[in-house]
């Protein structure tokens, strides 16, 4: 090996590090405020509503703009939108750890999406520009992928030990100064790229899709709140399912679509972008929920709570690891299937929850969703690929990130809405007759406002810290089974859509 070839290998897998840490912190800062959730809700009292979209924000603007983003990137540069990306992404941040209300943050969060949008497509397409040998193209996509379904995984742990020793904002703070590094490493390091003659940005679809996914998603969370179907939330269902009709139906005649549908004609295609989506929309939720118990119902540190939730990082990083070897032997179809089933165990497991459940419990079911997750996410991406024409690998593979970000983000929205809901009713029946009527309002929002108000109701406060507890169960048990349900019916699809043709 000459001393040039030397060099260009390590500058190839230094890019490889520039490329892969920003893919991890996007894919952590969605599960990351897990173990803040707490504290923020101490701090500045949001609705049960605020507190999803809180943690929503981020996903979905991330998610809806990852298309759009990857299109503006063969315009302006790759490199030059990825690093545009990461300092809008810091400085969202920021802006996140310094806000004094819900609304604020809400709003850094959703510009931290749009600046996660903005780097997460450049890194996947630089590394097929850098990496111009098939075999290593192979590896440092695999590491791509470990990344991005570890770093869900991995949130909760960062957050909790940032959580120990400071407070919120830190989980914010903390993508700061590896953005900054990001920025200056990467613009030594990295090539740029542009199309030639780029394909024409239709706007209308990218309106049309955010018109569809956010009114559905506020239906859903304010029907949730208030625990009735209003005239206003049915109409924004209605108004949102009629622009999604519209918006596919678009994308049929347009001829560089926004989203290629067609692609979906394709059976092994769609097994594999649906296994993506609903394995992080599992994953997601699972983790959401494992944090809260362990911090507000078992009342452990923040720091503890991260140490325990480790094993069910290491059941999504050691199950990814083995995914390649165990698709050699018994085939992807296998793997997917029973990655599908063992995730559905778990959740079944956290669906049949007892009222006063021991931790273990909560940590096997876990770790048992984690397990399953693992190889499924790990080998998505492969089998979207290899199921279309090399010509529309490209376009497959943005389809195949977006329904992954999009799957996590709606499994806050879809279980954070459902546990919500079940939280509410289950509390709001059994709060005690003492309790001031304007504090039962309070407490129907979230365990840590119920949590909060019993501290300063002390005559009763065992009996509603206990109500509210075994209300917050209730609803992780109600998810747990909605995962079920939906990860069986999901492996009994795999096992028809990824038969070869």
């Amino acid at each position: 090996m000459t001393a040039q070839t030397r060099r260009d290998h390590t500058r190839r897998w230094l890019s490889l590090v520039v490329l892969v840490v920003p893919v991890l912190l996007t894919s952590m800062d969605i599960s990351i405020l897990y173990m803040a959730v707490p504290a923020i809700t101490a701090d500045l009292a949001p609705t049960t509503g605020q507190t999803l979209w809180i943690l929503d924000a981020y996903g979905f603007l991330l998610a809806g703009l990852l298309i759009t983003a990857g299109s503006l990137g063969d315009r302006i540069g790759r490199r030059r939108l990825l690093l545009a990306g990461s300092a809008l992404f810091g400085a969202a941040s920021l802006a996140a750890a310094l806000s004094t209300t819900p609304e604020a943050l809400i709003t850094a969060r959703a510009l931290m999406g749009v600046g996660g949008a903005a780097l997460m497509p450049s890194t996947l397409a630089l590394i097929r520009n850098v990496f111009t040998d098939p075999a290593e193209r192979t590896r440092a996509i695999g590491l791509w992928t470990a990344a991005f379904a570890g770093g869900a995984a991995l949130g909760p742990v960062v957050g909790g030990g940032l959580m120990e020793f400071f407070d919120w904002g830190s989980v914010f703070l903390v993508n700061v100064p590896v953005v900054i590094a990001l920025v200056v490493v990467g613009a030594l390091v990295l090539p740029e790229y542009r199309a030639e003659d780029p394909a024409p940005l239709d706007a209308p679809s990218v309106v049309l899709s955010f018109a569809f996914v956010l009114p559905v998603v506020w239906a859903v969370k304010d029907a949730a709140e208030g625990l009735a179907v209003t005239p206003a939330n049915t109409a924004a269902l209605l108004v949102g399912l009629c622009c999604g009709a519209v918006f596919v139906r678009r994308q049929r005649r347009l001829p560089v679509p926004l989203v290629d549908v067609s692609l979906f004609a394709e059976r092994r295609f769609t097994g594999a972008v649906l296994a993506g989506a609903l394995m992080m929309f599992t994953l997601v939720g699972m983790m959401l929920h494992t944090a809260q118990f362990l911090q507000l119902v078992r009342e452990f540190s923040p720091l503890r709570a991260a140490l325990l939730l480790l094993p069910v990082l290491a059941a999504v990083a050691v199950t990814s690891a083995l995914a390649a070897g165990a698709a050699r032997r018994y085939g992807h179809r296998a793997v997917f299937v029973t990655g599908a089933l063992l995730s559905a165990s778990g959740m079944l497991a956290l669906g049949l929850t007892p009222a006063d459940p021991p931790t273990w419990w909560v940590l096997v079911g876990s770790a048992t969703v984690g397990m399953g997750v693992g190889p499924v996410v790990a080998l998505a991406v492969d089998v979207v690929v290899a199921a279309v024409s090399p010509d529309r690998a490209g376009a497959a593979s943005a389809v195949s990130e977006t329904a992954n970000e999009f799957g996590a983000a709606l499994g806050i929205a879809v279980l954070g809405t459902v546990s919500a809901a079940v939280y509410r009713f289950r509390v709001e029946a059994g709060v005690p007759h003492d309790v001031p009527a304007e504090g039962v309002e309070v407490i129907g929002s979230s365990l840590g406002a119920a949590l909060a108000v019993a501290e300063r109701l002390p005559h009763a406060a065992r009996d509603l810290a206990e109500t509210a507890r075994e209300a917050f169960v209730s609803g992780m048990a109600a998810t747990g089974r909605v995962g079920a349900g939906l990860l069986f019916a999901l492996a009994l699809g795999l096992a028809v859509l990824l038969r070869r043709s």
